[in-house]
């Protein structure tokens, strides 16, 4: 009888693990579509006009159609990373987001947010980034992008080190 009651609970067991890894999955495979999605759409530099038709086309400041009241973990790492490769030295760089005093206000006010509040789990990760960046001070971007990178399993393309003024233009000039 104990064996029959072991074999049932091993059972239960494994079926359990099995469920937690496949939702698991599931959820990895939709983080996955919704980076894929934004990094697709993340485009070039962008005009004062393009952030007034993003605006009058009911986009978000990245040509997006997510709210503020939407935005995840996922999103902020994913615009957060997008923005830092503007000014960091990196191996490989995927997305970009150029850096906007729009672009930055915009992801501070969804993180005041009540509802984001209670949901993103490193929001005061994101603020300490974004609020540097709104002050203009940009002095640890390397390591602000290795912090999300890190946060999103990079493998490849850890930023080592900061990009001159001329060696970020000449990025920019490439995005365009």
């Amino acid at each position: 009888m104990r064996r029959i009651i072991w074999i049932i609970a091993s059972i239960t067991v494994v079926a359990i693990g099995l469920y937690i890894y496949t939702a698991g999955s599931d959820t990895q495979g939709d983080e996955d579509e919704t980076v894929e999605a934004a990094r697709e759409n993340s485009g070039g530099t962008v005009t004062e006009e393009d952030l007034e038709e993003f605006a009058e086309q009911g986009l978000n400041p990245f040509g997006l159609s997510k709210s503020q009241e939407e935005l995840t973990d996922i999103d902020y790492r994913e615009y957060i990373h997008g923005m830092s490769h503007q000014k960091v030295d990196a191996s490989e760089k995927w997305g970009f987001y150029e850096i906007t005093d729009s672009r930055i206000q915009w992801l501070l006010d969804g993180l005041g947010l009540e509802d984001n509040k209670r949901e993103l789990t490193d929001l005061d990760v994101y603020k300490d980034i974004l609020e540097r960046w709104k002050a203009g001070d940009f002095s640890r971007v390397d390591e602000d992008h290795n912090v999300i990178w890190e946060m999103q399993g990079g493998t490849v393309g850890r930023a080592t080190g900061i990009l001159s003024p001329e060696e970020e233009q000449e990025y920019l000039q490439s995005r365009e």
